[in-house]
């Protein structure tokens, strides 16, 4: 495929200098080697190209480089301030009670203590009830069986992001 015919908002991405096609990806994912990554395989033809991509990189990440990736996320119930990506993706808990907020915060420390990290899952389209009762079932795992499921909400996490970085703009 020629730039023609690659969708703008990717097309746009192919042309970032490496510099600012790299502080792009970091958006998406903490992870130098992810990013470096998907640097090295551009130009993308298709979205699909550059989600697979993603998942190869995802795939080839280590323990340490999965620990750079999850640093940059925010507890779940808790982003970072001024980060409007970590509050969009957590809106199912903007409107959760008291109660649940407090729930999440005690769940969030206890599988930080058990694991060294923090509890990561793939928030968008999730409510703060999904979410509790999902780490209080993954708080039961074995650290392999964590750090799988870990990689796996990473990528899905950042398929979205990606498609978020791509998308067209025209209207």
């Amino acid at each position: 495929m020629t730039s023609s015919t690659t969708p703008g908002g990717l097309a746009r991405f192919n042309a970032l200098e490496e510099r600012a096609a790299l502080a792009a990806l970091h958006e998406a994912c903490a992870s130098s080697a992810w990013g470096s990554a998907l640097l090295a395989r551009r130009p993308y033809a298709t979205a699909d190209d550059l989600f697979a991509a993603s998942d190869a990189a995802m795939a080839e990440l280590t323990t340490a480089d999965l620990e750079e990736a999850m640093a940059g996320h925010p507890p779940i119930g808790r982003p970072k301030p001024g980060d409007p990506t970590s509050s969009r993706e957590q809106r199912g808990m903007a409107g959760a009670s008291e109660e649940l907020k407090a729930q999440m915060l005690e769940l969030n420390l206890a599988y930080q203590e058990k694991f060294g990290h923090v509890f990561l899952i793939c928030a968008t389209g999730r409510t703060g009830e999904q979410m509790r009762d999902a780490v209080k079932e993954r708080i039961g795992n074995s650290p392999e069986q964590e750090r799988e499921i870990v990689r796996s909400e990473l990528g899905k996490i950042n398929r979205i992001r990606l498609a978020n970085l791509v998308q067209e703009d025209e209207a």
